[in-house]
């Protein structure tokens, strides 16, 4: 069968283009992807309405402290996008024997500067020490809902976390994202990993995990990989489903503050 000389040009040029295209899409996401991944916007506040505060240097990171005097502390991480004031009131009834910090990352809430991977999780660290010195030999917690579960992981696996709650986790934020989007090279384009597996092979502490049966954000498989990659630990796991709970309203169940509770004494 004789070749058609212009269909095949025009075969190559729209391969080419559609090639040109793909690789334009995957370019503009590498750049461009921080401003996709974290949402800070609904979040912020004057500083005037904050009580507590890390000084980092380069940005002031600010919050707030419940309970204060407390022996025992707890440190809450919350999630992208999450105004983690509006856990204030919950956590302090939950938790009425410990001392609470909840921090806004940075170019959160009222907090300066610009969220990566990197700066906060040497924030989150520092926030950490800073409890510690306030609290002297005694034992510190530590409650991550969805980012914040990423946070909170590798926090645990750098730091002596007493007790760990993750609240709708995932196993990387780069497998998170290739599950969203399967028809892009996402885990390889995704700089800020948050590979929760890889920094809980540090932990030795007892930890809860806390899912949502109809999690529309973390996709089930992505918290299973989490779970499947704890279950091999000789520490303590405890998993709790609330049926009926979405990646948004957990909060909402009763259920949720109860498995908090009991877990966090």
């Amino acid at each position: 069968m004789a070749r058609n000389p212009r269909l095949l040009q025009s075969v190559t040029v729209l391969a080419g283009v559609a090639a040109a295209g793909y690789l334009s899409i995957c370019g503009w996401l590498y750049f461009k992807q921080r401003e996709l991944m974290y949402f800070p916007q609904n979040t912020r506040l004057g500083s005037d309405m904050t009580d507590y505060a890390v000084d980092r240097g380069d940005v002031v990171l600010r919050g707030w402290r419940l309970n204060a005097g407390r022996e025992k502390a707890l440190i809450y991480f919350g999630g992208n996008a999450e105004r983690i004031e509006n856990m204030r009131e919950s956590l302090a009834q939950w938790f009425p024997d410990r001392t609470i910090y909840l921090v806004s990352y940075r170019g959160f809430g009222a907090s300066e500067g610009q969220p990566e991977e990197a700066k906060l999780f040497a924030d989150a660290l520092a926030m950490f020490d800073q409890v510690a010195r306030e609290h002297p030999k005694q034992p510190i917690a530590v409650i991550g809902r969805s980012l914040g579960s990423g946070v909170a992981s590798y926090v645990a696996g750098q730091r002596p976390v007493e007790r760990l709650a993750l609240v709708t986790p995932f196993d990387s934020l780069s497998e998170t994202a290739q599950a969203h989007y399967n028809w892009l090279p996402t885990r390889w384009l995704v700089r800020d990993r948050y590979d929760s597996v890889a920094h809980l092979r540090g932990y030795f502490g007892p930890i809860l995990v806390v899912r949502a049966s109809d999690d529309d954000v973390i996709p089930p498989a992505n918290t299973q990989r989490l779970i499947h990659s704890l279950q091999t630990r000789p520490q303590g796991l405890d998993v709790i489903q609330l049926n009926g709970a979405d990646h948004h309203n957990i909060g909402q169940y009763p259920q949720y503050g109860q498995a908090l509770r009991d877990f966090i004494h």
